[in-house]
């Protein structure tokens, strides 16, 4: 079991500020697939919660892939013929193609266009892009600056390494009531400076384990901070004998942007995890979407592979791609709003509360109902003739605690939120009127 020392003590009411101070730590830190950028990232989360760091080998076999060669970066730079920097990867790490090979020479505008990459349509911003898996270089700038070139003699210079190395990715315990039954949560760990997609993740991630390591829990919690693609299939290539325990799973990303809650269900559909997601947002009185599984995307996609098919979905706001600043370094410290962090950290909470506290309970006054006036457990009826909608939530567990419905269950058929279904059934198992017989 995995023992703690939080950084600080959780206050539920300032949790979106302090996300968002973790995320500005986080951002100057130029992150890949590998290196020391994922090493640094991973120690300051440390500061945080207490790590189990793994390093797998450049070489090793993961199911259809190779874990790759480590690739770290010291410089980067463009200069024209006055010696004047006009790409400097000091001054944004975006700069640099992301897996760039070494290379320091001179030549044309017209050989160096090719490497160049920017966004017409967004003038102003840098785009992020990479070459994980063939190895080439390039630069990335703002379409203004593109314009501004002259026809000139250019140094270019990546100070980079590719070299045989390690996959780096972290890993937080939290043992529950009940060992065999885990929730995973993972996030990837692997971009550079892209706050929302990436950052607002494993920010959100870290705070959550920290709050749950301070609550009592049925179940345990795996935490994973991976490189996005290749660590997750690292990680089930490592751990597949063990994945019998995981019972629900979450992936987040991009969660600190002001569009709306989104969930993306798992490849079964009809998961625990899926129908809790669905009914914490059904009840947050806000907009929300629910997407069916699609095999792109995070990597969900990995734990939800046919050979695997674990009940893991993709918790967000606005998807991977379907916000302008996506890939971009529009994605930065102001993108990401406090508010929405809150709210997205509070929603997971929600959800893992349903997890650990969903069950089955048996009425133990089966034939009728209870007198619930003589247990001071009934109000009258409003003007209304309306009946309260704790009241209410009393008869409905009455009614389907035969064995057979789960808390949740219950809470689909009412309409109502879990935790009212939840609340009444306290009161009604504290006056012994119900019993739980699993869990």
């Amino acid at each position: 079991m995995s023992i703690t020392t939080p950084k600080m003590a959780i206050d539920l009411n300032t949790t979106g500020y302090e996300i968002h101070r973790l995320i500005s730590e986080l951002y100057p830190i130029c992150r890949s697939i590998t290196g020391n950028g994922v090493r640094q990232t991973l120690h300051l989360i440390n500061e945080y919660i207490q790590l189990s760091m793994q390093e797998v080998p450049t070489g090793t076999r993961v199911f259809d892939w190779i874990v790759p060669k480590e690739w770290n970066i010291r410089d980067g730079y463009v200069k024209n013929s006055r010696g004047e920097k006009i790409i400097d990867f000091q001054k944004s790490n975006l700069h640099v193609v992301g897996y760039s090979i070494p290379i320091h020479q001179k030549m044309s505008l017209e050989e160096l266009r090719p490497r160049l990459f920017t966004l017409p349509e967004y003038p102003d911003w840098i785009p992020y892009r990479n070459s994980y898996y063939t190895e080439n270089w390039g630069f990335c700038l703002s379409h203004r600056q593109f314009l501004e070139l002259k026809n000139d003699v250019y140094e270019v210079f990546i100070d980079s390494s590719l070299e045989d190395g390690y996959l780096t990715y972290g890993e937080y315990y939290l043992e529950g009531n009940t060992k065999k039954d885990e929730v995973l949560i993972s996030c990837h760990i692997c971009h550079p400076s892209l706050c929302n997609d990436n950052l607002s993740g494993i920010a959100v991630a870290v705070f959550l384990a920290r709050h749950l390591s301070s609550t009592l829990r049925r179940h345990s919690y795996r935490f994973l901070f991976l490189p996005t693609t290749i660590g997750s299939i690292t990680w089930l290539a490592l751990n597949e004998t063990e994945l019998s325990s995981i019972k629900h799973g979450l992936v987040l990303a991009c969660l600190g942007d002001s569009g709306m809650s989104t969930y993306k269900k798992s490849r079964l559909g009809n998961t625990v995890i899926d129908r809790a997601a669905v009914n914490v947002l059904k009840h947050s009185g806000q907009n929300y979407e629910i997407m069916d599984f699609l095999p792109y995307g995070y990597d969900e996609r990995q734990f939800c592979s046919p050979g695997f098919n674990l009940p893991v979905g993709c918790f967000m706001r606005t998807p991977n791609g379907c916000f302008p600043e996506y890939h971009t370094s529009a994605d930065d410290l102001d993108f990401v709003q406090p508010d929405s962090l809150h709210d997205s950290f509070l929603k997971c909470t929600k959800i893992f509360n349903i997890l650990d506290n969903d069950g089955i309970f048996m009425n133990q006054n089966p034939k009728c109902e209870p007198q619930l006036g003589k247990r001071g457990l009934y109000r009258p009826l409003n003007r209304q003739h309306q009946l309260p909608n704790e009241q209410l939530a009393l008869l409905w567990v009455l009614n389907l605690s035969d064995g057979n419905h789960s808390l949740l269950d219950i809470a689909e058929r009412s309409g109502m939120g879990f935790e009212e279904i939840r609340r009444a059934a306290g009161v009604l198992d504290a006056n012994g009127l119900i019993i739980r017989v699993n869990g």
